[in-house]
C-alpha cells in the first residue's frame, strides 16, 4: 500500500513538473484570452482569436524595411545614430566599424528602443568589447494587437535580413561577424532575418521565444536560421500562463532551472524576462554552464550528466547541439 501511494505521488510530481520539450509542448492549447506583457512589464489581455489588422499587415508586407536601426558604439554609447535602408551615406558617415562584430537586438511585443532589454544588452556588450550594437525598433508593428504583431513578425524579420544584406554590400562586413538576438516575439523575428540571409549569420540567439500562436507555426525560429542557433527557455510551463514556447527550437536549447520557474520570480513575467537578463550577464561573465540532457525527465529532476556547454555569451564561433539544464542564483549576475 505504501509503495502504491509513493508511486502515485512520484507520478503526480512528474506530470506537474516536467518541462516542455518537443515531446510535449506541441500539444499545448492556449485559451482564447491570455495575459501577455508589454515591454515595460505591464500585463495586457490578449485575444488570440482577434481579427488581425490586415491593412497594417499589407503595409508591412509591401515595405518590410519599415523599421528603425539605431547604432551604438563605444564612440556613442548613449546617443544612437540612425542607419537607413538603401541610404549608404547613413552608414558610411556613422560610427559603424566593419572590422568589429555587429550585434542586433530585437525587442518583443509593445516594445520600442527604450525597452529595458535594449540598454541592458547594449551596455553589457559595449562594456566588454568594441562592437557595433544595432537596436531594432520595430514599434510600427509591435504596438499593434498581439494577433496582428505575431502574424507580421516574419515580414519584419525579412526586412531586417534585407537591411543586413545592404549593410554587407555597403561595408563588406561578413555575415559571420553578425549575431542576432531577439526576445519573445523578437526571437522569432531574428530567426526570420537569419532565414532571409539563408542561415549565413554567425549566431541567432532566441530569448524565451514567444509561445502563443507559435506552437505549430512554420515561421518560428529554427536551427537552420544561422550557423549556430541557441534558445534560452525561462517560462515554458505547462500552465496556460507560460509565455515562452518551451520546446526545442534551436541547435542548442537551454532550460535554466528547468525552464519553467526562475529563482527570485513569483510571476510569469519575471520568468519570461529572466531570459534576457541571463543573457546579458553571460555576455559580461560567461559563467553559466549547462549540462547536456538526453530526456526531459533529466531536465526536471536535474540529473543531466552530459557534456558541458556555456549558455549565452558573445562567442561568434560557438557551436553545440542538444538540450541543457543549469541552475542559477536569484539575483544578478545569477
Amino acid at each position: 500500500m505504501q509503495k502504491t501511494i509513493l508511486c502515485l505521488l512520484l507520478a503526480t510530481v512528474y506530470v506537474t513538473c516536467v518541462p516542455l520539450t518537443s515531446e510535449y509542448s506541441e500539444d499545448r492549447v492556449y485559451p482564447r484570452y491570455i495575459q501577455f506583457p508589454d515591454g515595460d512589464g505591464v500585463m495586457h489581455t490578449v485575444d488570440l482569436e482577434a481579427e488581425p489588422d490586415m491593412e497594417l499587415l499589407d503595409e508591412i508586407q509591401r515595405d518590410p524595411s519599415n523599421n528603425r536601426y539605431l547604432l551604438y558604439t563605444r564612440r556613442n554609447r548613449r546617443v544612437s545614430q540612425t542607419l537607413t535602408m538603401n541610404n549608404a551615406n547613413s552608414i558610411t558617415s556613422s560610427n559603424f566599424n566593419a572590422n568589429v562584430p555587429t550585434v542586433v537586438v530585437a525587442h518583443g511585443w509593445l516594445g520600442n528602443q527604450y525597452t529595458d532589454i535594449n540598454p541592458t544588452i547594449r551596455d553589457a556588450y559595449l562594456g566588454k568589447s568594441d562592437v557595433n550594437v544595432i537596436v531594432l525598433d520595430w514599434r510600427r508593428l509591435a504596438l499593434s494587437d498581439y494577433a496582428t504583431a505575431a502574424r507580421g513578425v516574419p515580414a519584419v524579420g525579412r526586412g531586417l535580413g534585407q537591411f543586413l544584406d545592404f549593410l554587407n554590400r555597403v561595408t563588406g562586413q561578413a555575415f559571420t561577424q553578425m549575431h542576432l538576438v531577439g526576445f519573445s516575439l523578437g526571437a522569432h523575428l531574428v530567426g526570420n532575418a537569419g532565414r532571409e540571409l539563408r542561415g549565413r549569420v554567425a549566431r541567432v540567439t532566441a530569448l524565451d521565444p514567444a509561445g502563443p500562436l507559435w506552437n505549430y507555426s512554420s515561421n518560428r525560429v529554427r536551427p537552420s536560421d544561422g550557423v549556430y542557433v541557441e534558445a534560452i527557455h525561462t517560462d515554458g510551463g505547462y500552465t496556460v500562463g507560460g509565455l515562452g514556447i518551451g520546446t526545442n527550437v534551436a541547435d542548442a536549447d537551454f532550460y535554466p532551472n528547468g525552464g519553467i520557474s526562475q529563482p527570485g520570480c513569483l510571476t510569469n513575467l519575471c520568468n519570461h524576462n529572466r531570459a534576457w537578463e541571463f543573457f546579458a550577464a553571460t555576455v559580461t561573465y560567461n559563467h553559466l554552464v549547462g549540462r547536456r540532457c538526453t530526456t526531459s525527465t533529466q531536465i526536471t529532476l536535474n540529473t543531466c550528466r552530459g557534456a558541458e556547454l556555456r549558455m549565452g555569451n558573445d562567442d561568434l564561433r560557438k557551436s553545440g547541439t542538444g538540450m541543457y539544464r543549469l541552475d542559477t542564483g536569484r539575483r544578478y549576475p545569477f
